[in-house]
């Protein structure tokens, strides 16, 4: 794919999306559909942040937030293991910490059915309009049915009347617990170490998340759309209520505005006057290339905290979250974890060849994305912050933002994405 010529500054653009991962790209194809001709803007190319290094679970069903009850007492524990599922860098600690506070509040037992419903909303059409949008691709093979399997090595834990499972249950999630000769049946890759397993059924996996991007990115080309290359920095509301928008490039004008800029958005909302509690929580995962086993779904290990996935490109172990500032470099070791933890769930996996990747997840404290117009600047539209199911809300998420874009009723209460709900 060739960068498109830049737009001259004088000539609007109809909707600029900032941003051409996987939220950027899905917003692009539903502005599409409604016939508004769309521009992309962003310093990479398509499909290569976040959403690239995804760990390959569409989850149709995912309603539960990160911060749930108790949770803060295996926050220390974490902490403390080098393996731990958690790190924070010190020194970014007292910038955070308000984020922590409002993270830990969030995961009060009175907050989390109000979070698993607005959390539903975005995620469960997700395999219906990832399907709609590989259609004429050539790529509708990237997607597949699949359950996303939790395994325990206590079966005690896996207990369908535990809180997040009740959850789960009440909202319609298809579940069913098994036993350690079920799952032998269902993975016989996995370890006999793992003696249950609770499956949630009817959900989705992608084998290879960055090329999902690149076929919708072709798509968009096809049927019209731009892509530009550059980082925009700054975002200048004009007295008509368009917007000139300050790039590295160059200034660019456009009427209709989409932010999807994921952990840098925060940083373009500033300026405007809205602070919002974004943090760029970093993910690591580890690919092993031949990996020889093979994974039938996805697996969330919930001992280590990390999921577990065959994809095109080989196995894919990936999980964590480190805080730390945007723009600290990667600390690999984070990834390299996942070679020993692999190996006690895949007695048999060839570890030999392996690559690594950092991500950077645009996490707000609810769980929840900023989503919907921006108050007072009725042309701007957000659609970021998604934290770790950017890739399953994505379809969705554009589909809502292209309806603000073009007047339309979202048809879904859009209050507990408000950007103002932080303010």
């Amino acid at each position: 794919m060739t960068d498109s010529e830049k737009p001259e500054p004088s000539s609007d653009i109809p909707c600029l999306v900032i941003g051409a991962g996987i939220v950027g790209l899905c917003t692009a194809l539903s502005l599409q559909e409604r016939g508004i001709a769309v521009t992309l803007i962003d310093p990479q190319p398509p499909a290569e942040a976040a959403s690239y290094g995804n760990a390959g679970v569409l989850s149709t069903w995912a309603c539960i937030p990160q911060s749930m009850p108790g949770l803060w007492k295996s926050v220390p524990k974490w902490l403390l293991d080098p393996k731990g599922p958690a790190k924070i860098h010190w020194s970014h600690l007292p910038t955070l910490l308000p984020w922590i506070i409002s993270f830990l509040r969030a995961g009060q037992a009175g907050r989390i059915p109000a979070i698993a419903d607005a959390m539903l909303a975005l995620n469960h059409p997700t395999l219906e309009l990832y399907r709609r949008h590989l259609e004429g691709t050539g790529k509708a093979h990237l997607v597949r049915d699949s359950a996303y399997v939790f395994i325990y090595r206590d079966p005690a834990k896996a207990n369908l009347e535990g809180f997040e499972w009740r959850i789960r249950r009440e909202r319609g999630t298809p579940l069913e617990r098994i036993d350690a000769g079920d799952l032998r049946d269902l993975e016989p890759d996995i370890s006999p170490d793992y003696k249950a397993a609770i499956l949630a059924k009817d959900q989705g996996r992608a084998t290879d998340p960055g090329a999902i991007g690149k076929a919708l990115a072709e798509k968009v080309t096809r049927q019209g759309g731009r892509f530009v290359r550059g980082k925009v920095q700054r975002l200048i509301p004009r007295e008509d209520g368009d917007f000139r928008i300050e790039t590295d490039g160059g200034p660019l004008q456009a009427i209709k505005v989409v932010l999807a800029a994921g952990a840098w958005s925060a940083q373009l909302l500033k300026p405007l006057g809205f602070r919002v509690p974004l943090e760029a929580e970093r993910g690591y995962h580890m690919v092993f290339k031949d990996p020889n086993v093979t994974l039938n779904n996805s697996i969330m290990v919930t001992d280590g905290k990390f999921v577990a996935s065959s994809m095109d490109m080989g196995l894919r172990c990936a999980g964590t979250a480190e805080f730390a500032r945007i723009d600290s470099p990667p600390d690999y070791r984070r990834a390299e974890v996942f070679k020993s933890m692999a190996k006690q769930l895949l007695p048999n996996l060839n570890s030999e060849t392996t690559d690594v990747w950092m991500g950077q997840r645009p996490s707000f404290p609810d769980s929840l994305p900023a989503l919907g117009p921006v108050p007072g600047l009725p042309n701007l539209t957000t659609a970021f912050g998604h934290g770790h199911l950017g890739m399953t809300a994505a379809p969705m998420t554009g589909r809502i933002a292209a309806a603000l874009v073009a007047g339309e009723p979202p048809n879904l209460d859009l209050a507990p994405y408000a950007l103002e709900r932080f303010q």
